[in-house]
């Protein structure tokens, strides 16, 4: 354009043409300085005008088509470097993702090796106890010396004993059970069909020693027999997360509550259950960003701002549901999750 084109061509070749003859005719009028001369001059001034503004025009318009080529060019590497940086956000996100649920995972594991301890001290003891009875009535079988009331005694220890060390057993073989399905849920992520209410069971018992630490008192109202087509694992992290929150927001230190999970019975295809506690709330300012990843009102004292992004996530991704939130401060918070009884087969 502008005149200059590689092949030669003129982008104003009839203009000039045109201004040619024109500036012709005017040369071989025979008096220039009357009406007709003076007109005919004017116009041919004008058009030289309007030829050179032309020009102007078409040398801004390549400046500008150079400059706009050159802002396109910035905005295309911009722009890979903005994919680029989301590209890597994403990643350290769901790095930190994945962090914030092997931290939940070893929360659980730290909760209840503390809680197992209890159980098998008392076993580990009780056997004690029974091994020295024993063997002091072996000696004094090996003596010939054993009367009735050592029998008895001997027979009413080993009873009490073995008692306790088979109900503590109990009590920790549970307690692993729990702890060993909740574990393998979360590692494997796989979907299976399973009892709703044994599997919200086995995560509150794996998180029972935070609670109990807490003091806090947790009641569950949930039909017995009904089966989920879904993903146990990602479900268990969501009540687990939900509960940590409470912990860790809901209630100021010493401070004891209720924690009540309440499952409706399935209606059209779906269930709900709805989490609530009575702590503190949430206030106003901060109810519409609490699923927002990295924000937390408690950084510094145990809050990473992960937990209710990770639940989100979960039970809208995983368990294809919605999770919705309802609270005043002062008064509580709920959270409703509305998931399908047989997750859609596209979840897989």
């Amino acid at each position: 354009m502008g005149g200059h084109d590689p092949a030669g061509f003129n982008l104003f070749d009839s203009e000039e043409r045109a201004l040619a003859d024109a500036e012709a005719l005017l040369a071989s009028l025979p008096d220039t300085s009357g009406d007709t001369g003076a007109r005919v001059a004017a116009l041919v001034a004008a058009y030289r005008r309007n030829v050179r503004e032309q020009r102007r025009l078409v040398r801004v318009s390549d400046r500008q088509q150079a400059q706009l080529a050159a802002l396109n060019q910035e905005l295309a590497r911009r722009g890979a470097e903005a994919e680029d940086a989301l590209a890597r956000l994403r990643q350290a996100q769901e790095i930190l993702v994945q962090s914030e649920k092997l931290a939940s995972l070893g929360a659980l594991v730290a909760g209840i090796a503390h809680e197992i301890n209890t159980p098998v001290g008392i076993a580990l003891s009780c056997a004690s106890h029974l091994a020295d009875a024993t063997g002091r009535i072996r000696a004094l079988v090996a003596a010939d010396d054993v009367g009735l009331d050592d029998f008895e005694r001997y027979m009413d220890a080993a009873t009490d004993t073995a008692t306790l060390i088979l109900a503590n057993c109990e009590r920790a073989a549970t307690l692993i059970g729990s702890f060993k399905q909740v574990a393998v849920d979360r590692a494997s992520s796989g979907r299976r069909r399973f009892d709703l209410a044994t599997a919200i069971g086995e995560t509150l018992a794996s998180l029972g020693p935070n609670l109990k630490q807490a003091g806090h008192r947790v009641t569950v109202d949930c039909p017995a027999g009904i089966e989920i087509d879904s993903y146990p694992g990602a479900l268990s992290q969501v009540l687990t997360n939900l509960v940590m929150n409470s912990l860790i927001h809901a209630y100021d230190d010493g401070a004891a509550g209720t924690i009540a999970l309440t499952v409706a019975p399935p209606e059209g295809g779906f269930m709900r259950l709805v989490y609530r506690d009575d702590g503190k709330g949430i206030a106003a300012e901060n109810k519409g960003r609490i699923f927002d990843p990295f924000f937390t009102t408690r950084r510094g004292a145990g809050g990473s701002g992960l937990g209710l992004h990770v639940a989100y996530n979960l039970v809208t991704g995983t368990l294809r549901g919605s999770l919705a939130v309802a609270s005043e401060e002062g008064k509580g918070t709920a959270f409703s999750v509305v998931f399908p009884v047989a997750v859609p087969e596209q979840a897989d």
